[in-house]
């Protein structure tokens, strides 16, 4: 059985024609959102899409300090988890451990972080905040929340407050480890 499908004033207001029987136009629509169902929204997409874009804004915010966006991410990180290992922080940044420890390297020698031995772990070394890293971060907040007000600008404190346990909600149900 073919289904043609065609706008209802084009071939017959109440009807869509198939091979064999007529359908109405409530079957048609039924029989096409039961389809639709299958089909991906779009959502990833756009999820897509803002990541693109967010992480564009958040270049230009973080440029003029001379922080790139993956170390303004791991420095906020630090500033809200306090001391973490290399590895602890390739994770909660989400990039490799070994691009986690070039970027170690290259924060250090900025002087934005320090790294000292894990008292209780011989072999793991602990990456803590310095005073000049709080202060680069400082440079760039200010920047990254007007980033942030700009991309939801139509919502109000208590729809962003919604919107980002939506978000959290969202990564905890694909991560295995959440946020």
């Amino acid at each position: 059985m073919w289904l043609i499908l065609c706008p209802p004033d084009s071939v017959d207001k109440h009807f869509f024609m198939t091979t064999s029987k007529k359908l109405s136009v409530a079957d048609a629509a039924a029989s096409a959102i039961a389809s639709d169902a299958t089909r991906p929204t779009g959502l990833a997409y756009l999820v897509g899409r803002l990541d693109h874009v967010l992480n564009q804004r958040l270049r230009d915010a973080c440029a003029p300090a001379g922080l790139s966006v993956p170390q303004y991410t791991a420095l906020s990180v630090f500033r809200a988890h306090g001391a973490l290992s290399n590895a602890q922080l390739a994770t909660r940044t989400m990039i490799s451990p070994q691009s986690a420890n070039e970027m170690v390297k290259q924060m250090e020698a900025k002087g934005w972080i320090a790294r000292t031995p894990d008292p209780a772990h011989g072999r793991i070394i602990q990456i803590s905040l310095t005073a000049a890293g709080e202060a680069v971060l400082g440079e760039c907040d200010a920047r990254v929340a007007e980033v942030e007000r700009m991309m939801f600008a139509e919502l109000d404190e208590a729809g962003r407050g919604a919107l980002l346990g939506q978000l959290r909600g969202a990564v905890r149900a694909l991560s295995v480890q959440g946020i």
